[in-house]
């Protein structure tokens, strides 16, 4: 079961994946000094959003690599309102650096596998068993999802 895969509807994950730094970049200007405002009573600012999808790079980045690493791990899932209590600590321009650096990061490791490494096997505790290429289309629709937040704050 994958919750994104929806939001990826027939776009590339990795292409998806690649281009959201970019994107998240072009939206946040376009939002400017509105980015920590919420748009309605516990949505998420365009500032939250971007901590959190910093946040999640942290745990994709870990997952992406245990998959490859051990055969059939169970990955670890989180909570991300409880980590959401602490999203008033960050500033938006760190978040987004963080996320970009990540984001880099993780493409570079991506790029470096075989072929063979999409069918890696693993186990979420939530959503059962999936694959490395599922995982990617995760990335990729939760990009999406956000992205599409982000782009009704902007108006656009």
């Amino acid at each position: 079961m994958n919750p994104y895969a929806a939001y990826l509807g027939s776009n590339d994950a990795l292409e998806t994946i690649g281009e959201t730094p970019q994107r998240l970049t072009s939206l946040l200007s376009a939002i400017g000094s509105g980015a920590g405002r919420a748009p309605a009573p516990g949505k998420w600012s365009a500032r939250e959003i971007v901590v959190h999808l910093a946040d999640c790079e942290l745990v994709f980045a870990f997952r992406l690599r245990q998959a490859v690493a051990e055969d059939n791990p169970v990955v670890q899932s989180f909570d991300q309102e409880k980590w959401a209590a602490q999203y008033d600590a960050y500033d938006l321009a760190t978040a987004m650096q963080a996320f970009a650096a990540l984001r880099q990061w993780n493409l570079a490791f991506i790029r470096s596998l075989a072929p063979e490494a999409l069918q890696r096997n693993m186990t979420h505790p939530e959503r059962g068993e999936m694959t490395f290429q599922t995982l990617l289309e995760t990335i990729g629709g939760h990009d999406r999802n956000h992205l599409e937040q982000l782009e009704r704050i902007a108006g656009s």
